[in-house]
């Protein structure tokens, strides 16, 4: 097949066309507002174990993404994970006694925080704290100690000698 001017530009449309789609995938699929609006109002908590947790995680409430984990450190003397949360603006309503739970989207997704509602009169704000929290469920673990568990009660059933 004969290279022409016709086709060489044909392909170099076909390239661009292309990448161009790539692009508005890209940034339709991901939300790239909720990774560049960073306005909000900064929410702490401290979990034993965030098992996988990272940075720019959502925090939802009721199943909506309401903002993003900003930081994730370790706490030495508390011997604890420290997660701070951006919350919008327009998600300033969270009663102050809401809890924080490390959740799984699916059986083996990524983890996201959730917000459980309060029942308080008076709401989160910049730079307060969760008090009541619940650590990730690490898979590993649970298996560990069904294992664990089930070779105790072999080792028990076994006739003395």
């Amino acid at each position: 097949m004969e290279s022409t001017p016709a086709r060489e530009l044909g392909a170099g449309l076909f390239i661009l066309l292309g990448f161009a789609s790539l692009f508005f995938l890209a940034t339709q699929t991901t939300n790239v507002e909720s990774y560049v609006n960073d306005t909000g109002y900064t929410v702490i908590a401290k979990f034993e174990d965030v098992a996988g947790l990272k940075e720019r995680a959502p925090v939802t409430m009721a199943g909506v993404t309401i903002g993003r984990v900003e930081r994730i450190a370790f706490d030495p003397q508390g011997l604890n994970a420290v997660v701070t949360m951006k919350i919008r603006h327009e998600f300033d309503q969270i009663p102050d006694d809401s809890d924080a739970s490390i959740l799984t989207a699916g059986l083996l997704g990524s983890k996201y925080v959730g917000i459980g509602p309060g029942g308080s009169e008076t709401y989160l704000k910049d730079n307060s704290r969760i008090q009541l929290t619940q650590s990730a469920i690490v898979l590993e673990n649970i298996i560990g100690k069904l294992l664990f568990r089930v070779g105790m009660e072999n080792d028990n059933s076994k006739p003395a000698e």
